[in-house]
């Protein structure tokens, strides 16, 4: 996220604030001697009344004082804490969300099966629930997930810039240490979450999508998103990983994690012994205490949760069942 902000601030945040919090609001233009000591409070805008309560840092003594020298510049600066924290939060929020419904929303029209809506555990107003039920835990998943992103901004992060600094060789091989390194702290974590305590209060309201599309890949309690994404972040405070393949990554797994969700049951390919897609979540969202992983089912098969996904447990069976039914009874009557 520090590359994220470096990029903002210097293509759009920098102007914005020298707009919204400028310098000049905080400095005492001279005064011509011909002027009425009131001209100053009459210029003064209101705006700018309300301007100088805000905290601000002590501004620099070698920064002019005189308005026309401060235009331009904000009064809050790149390192200032407070614009750190209001700028991460606002682009982890509006990062969400674009991350949420431009994949979402395309894998629900180019790739979910429709034909699901019609399952007899498929809720009514399901997308529209789910939907609500992301945007409502998306504001306290951003609170609790700052710190990390402020921490990152202040140099506490293993990431660097020059790939000369680990090589070529350690590059590539950071790829699949990532992976697995989150996949199996998910493991655990997603499995901890059904601890039945916890999962009551916690991971329950995630479970109320038994047959999920991808809307619901966000649609949890907070707490529980916020748990289960931890170990992304927590990765690069332990490994050194390039800047840029972070922020790819960091992409590409709330893509899978959007992907997994579309109750899609595609098996007798081979890959569903390595890979764990959409079908093994699909059983997940079903039977509950099995497929935990995130990507891959090594961590299954270790722990014993690990069930293989069959033709005859695909969902979409109910719905041809239930659909012939109908058939039936409409040509008895």
């Amino acid at each position: 996220m520090d590359l994220v902000l470096e990029l903002f601030d210097e293509h759009l945040l920098d102007r914005l604030y020298a707009n919204l919090i400028p310098l000049s609001a905080f400095t005492d233009p001279p005064i011509p001697s011909t002027s009425p000591p009131a001209t100053l409070d009459t210029a003064v805008s209101a705006w700018t009344t309300v301007l100088r309560k805000l905290p601000h840092p002590s501004i620099p003594s070698s920064i002019p004082s005189s308005i026309s020298s401060a235009h331009g510049l904000s009064a809050w600066p790149r390192d200032y804490i407070p614009r750190q924290l209001l700028s991460l939060t606002a682009l982890t929020v509006i990062g969400i969300m674009l991350l949420y419904f431009i994949f979402a929303t395309a894998s629900y029209y180019f790739i979910f099966n429709h034909d699901m809506m019609r399952h007899p555990r498929f809720l009514k107003n399901q997308v529209r629930l789910e939907i609500e039920s992301s945007m409502r835990a998306f504001p306290a998943i951003t609170f609790l997930t700052v710190p990390w992103f402020m921490a990152e901004v202040h140099g506490y992060s293993k990431m660097y810039d020059d790939i000369s600094d680990y090589g070529w060789t350690y590059l590539v091989l950071s790829v699949p240490l990532y992976l697995l390194f989150t996949d199996y702290c998910i493991y655990w974590i997603h499995r901890g979450l059904h601890v039945p305590l916890i999962y009551k209060n916690i991971h329950k309201p995630h479970h109320k999508w038994l047959i999920p599309t991808p809307f619901a890949s966000h649609a949890f309690h907070p707490i529980d998103g916020y748990f289960q994404s931890i170990p992304y972040h927590l990765f690069i405070f332990i490994f050194p990983l390039q800047r840029y393949l972070y922020l790819v990554l960091f992409v590409l797994v709330n893509f899978w994690s959007i992907f997994i969700h579309d109750s899609d049951m595609v098996s007798g390919t081979g890959l569903e012994h390595i890979i764990n897609g959409p079908a093994h979540h699909t059983l997940h969202h079903l039977y509950f205490t099995v497929n935990y992983g995130q990507y891959f089912t090594w961590a299954d098969k270790v722990g014993g949760s690990f069930r293989e996904p069959q033709p005859e447990l695909d969902p979409l069976l109910e719905v041809k069942a239930l659909e012939n039914q109908k058939r039936k009874g409409g040509k008895a009557e």
